[in-house]
Order: C-alpha cells, then sequence, then structure tokens
C-alpha cells in the first residue's frame, strides 16, 4: 500500500510540475496589463476562499502549532511568488523557469544547516554546475538583471517551503494546511496593494487564465504538494518538481512564442543537471532528518 501511494504521489507531483511550468507565460502576459501584486492576490483569494467552501471545518481541525506552521510556510510561500511574479516582468519565461527550479539544488544547502547534516562533495558539484548554467542563462555581460535576481530569491524560499513541508507535513492535515497557506498569501497580496486598490482583469481571457492558476495551479496544485510530500521523501519528491523548468520552456518556447536559442538550451541542460544530479545521488541521512526532525 504504502509503494502504490508513493507512486501515485510522485505522479501528482509530475503533473503540478507540468501545471507550473504552463503559468510561466501565461502570467508574463497578464502582467501587461494588470499589476503583480493585484494579480496575486486576486489569484490566491479565489483560491483560498474556494477550499475553504469546500472543507470549512479542515482548519478547525488544525493544531495551534499546526496553524502556526501553515501560516509561517505561507509566508514563505506568499513572498517567493511575489519575487518570482515580480521578476516574470523583466525575463523572459524560459529563463524564469530554469532559474526557479533551482529551489532543487537549493533544498539540501538549506536543509544542512536548518537540520544539521553534512554536504556531500557531489552536492557541492552540483552547486557549481547550477551556477554555471545560471551564469550562461543570465548573465548579460559583468552584470546581472533585476528579473534574474528577484528570481533567485524565490527559489531560495521556494526551497525554504519545501524543507518546511518536508519536515511538518501530515496527510490528514494537509488540506487544512494548505487553506491556511493560501489564505495567508492571500492577506500578504491584499496588504500590498491596499495603497493602491485592486485592479482587477478586464478581459475574459484573463479571467479564464486567473481561474484556471487559482483553482488548479494554486489551491490543488498547493494541496497536491502538501499531500505529496506527507508521503514521498525528499529525493523522490524534488526529482518530479525538478521537470517544471523543463515544462515551463516547452510552454514558453511552444504556446508563448519565445525562441529556443543556444544560451538557453545550454544553460537550462546545465541547471537540470544540476538539479537531477544532486537528487539522485542517495542523502539518507538528510532525508531522514527532513520527514522526521528531532526538533
Amino acid at each position: 500500500m504504502r509503494d502504490r501511494t508513493s507512486i501515485l504521489a510522485s505522479f501528482a507531483l509530475l503533473a503540478l510540475a507540468a501545471c507550473w511550468g504552463s503559468t510561466f507565460f501565461m502570467i508574463r502576459d497578464l502582467l501587461d496589463r494588470v499589476p503583480t501584486l493585484d494579480f496575486l492576490a486576486v489569484r490566491f483569494t479565489i483560491a483560498g476562499v474556494a477550499l475553504l467552501a469546500v472543507a470549512p471545518g479542515a482548519v478547525r481541525r488544525l493544531s495551534p502549532l499546526a496553524l502556526r506552521r501553515s501560516v509561517l510556510l505561507g509566508l514563505l510561500y506568499g513572498v517567493a511568488q511575489i519575487l518570482q511574479t515580480a521578476g516574470l516582468a523583466h525575463t523572459p519565461a524560459t529563463v524564469s523557469g530554469f532559474i526557479t527550479g533551482t529551489y532543487v539544488v537549493l533544498t539540501p544547502l538549506l536543509a544542512a544547516p536548518l537540520l544539521r547534516v553534512r554536504i556531500g562533495k557531489v552536492t557541492w558539484l552540483a552547486v557549481v554546475i547550477a551556477l554555471v548554467g545560471l551564469g550562461v542563462l543570465t548573465l548579460r555581460g559583468v552584470s546581472v538583471g533585476i528579473g534574474e535576481t528577484m528570481t533567485l530569491g524565490s527559489a531560495v524560499l521556494y526551497a525554504l517551503h519545501i524543507v518546511g513541508l518536508g519536515a511538518w507535513s501530515r496527510h490528514d492535515e494537509a488540506l487544512g494546511s494548505s487553506i491556511v497557506q493560501l489564505l495567508t498569501i492571500a492577506v500578504v497580496c491584499l496588504l500590498g496593494t491596499a495603497p493602491d486598490g485592486l485592479v482587477l482583469p478586464h478581459r475574459a481571457g484573463d479571467w479564464v487564465a486567473v481561474l484556471y492558476m487559482a483553482i488548479i495551479v494554486g489551491a490543488l496544485g498547493l494541496l497536491c504538494q502538501t499531500w505529496a510530500q506527507a508521503h514521498l521523501a525528499p529525493t523522490p519528491a524534488a526529482i518530479a518538481m525538478s521537470m517544471e523548468p523543463v515544462f515551463a520552456a516547452l510552454f514558453a518556447v511552444w504556446f508563448g512564442g519565445e525562441p529556443a536559442s543556444l544560451r538557453l538550451v545550454l544553460g537550462g541542460l546545465l541547471v537540470l543537471s544540476a538539479m537531477l544530479l544532486v537528487e539522485l545521488v542517495p542523502r539518507r541521512k538528510v532525508e531522514a532528518e527532513v520527514l522526521h526532525p528531532s526538533v
């Protein structure tokens, strides 16, 4: 039964990675008409309210500790979303997708000091490969663009979110935790839009995109991740999620009209290689600490 559940969780995360990847070129187009914080506020308010309406009792069943942890995870994810979406307004969707995906490499680096585990040589090699790939993708002369910098910052926060989910996630609390996280993200974004007022999409097509990203990618996606990480060790979970930048590039090139340049292909392959390298090498100690923390 456990093996079947693990396989199902892996496929769920792979499907989630495809959904995440599909949003990059959609968001980039939408941001031409709707400000970043306004888009995020609408998206996550719809997502949180929709899940809360379906299962209002799930939040009440959370323990005070689980509630506090869910709020903290929501804050991490919310700020990451703001940085990633703001960065996407200044960088191509393909590049943003690959840089965002470096959370897979960053996760063990952050788990090491937080969970007191040693980083192996292969992990350091993967970090170097990832940095070279990021350089190919983002460096323009001797400078890095603001969009790439914000996106890399969001990747760090996503990595912290993954470590936190791996340490705190329980399958019986997945729904309640997801609702609290979504509502926390919505509150953060709504507070950010308060001074200038909330700007809503005007086009029917924009609303379709927002609803897709709110219900399918936002509500069901976060619920899927929270549930899956309660059943999977970090290695198979991260391997599945590392496909996000690949899907992002494919969707952006096929449907977003972005060119598939040699720079993009080379840099993307380097980053993806680093992700897979760091996750394919056994890290039993890290997995044990993340899934069963001592503190």
